[in-house]
């Protein structure tokens, strides 16, 4: 599973960065829970958190700036 798409963090714009640290954070959690079924099974749980919600806004943030720096934040 390759966790940085195109092996790359260079995006032209900074709303491609953002779809990028999403596509990331959604790879850190298929990384971490490799299970098809079990992921399904705890989706509902995770919807219904509002701990979990923060949590993964907090994961694509730190993926954001990572990427915003890895663009020089697009100057």
């Amino acid at each position: 599973m390759a966790l940085v798409p195109n092996n790359s963090l260079v995006t032209a714009t900074p709303e491609e960065g953002r779809e990028l640290a999403l596509k990331m954070a959604r790879l850190v959690i298929k990384a971490t829970q490799p299970d098809d079924e079990v992921r399904g099974k705890l989706r509902p749980v995770f919807a219904e958190d509002p701990n979990s919600r923060i949590a993964i806004g907090h994961v694509v943030a730190v993926e954001f700036a990572t990427i915003a720096a890895a663009n020089d934040y697009w100057r």
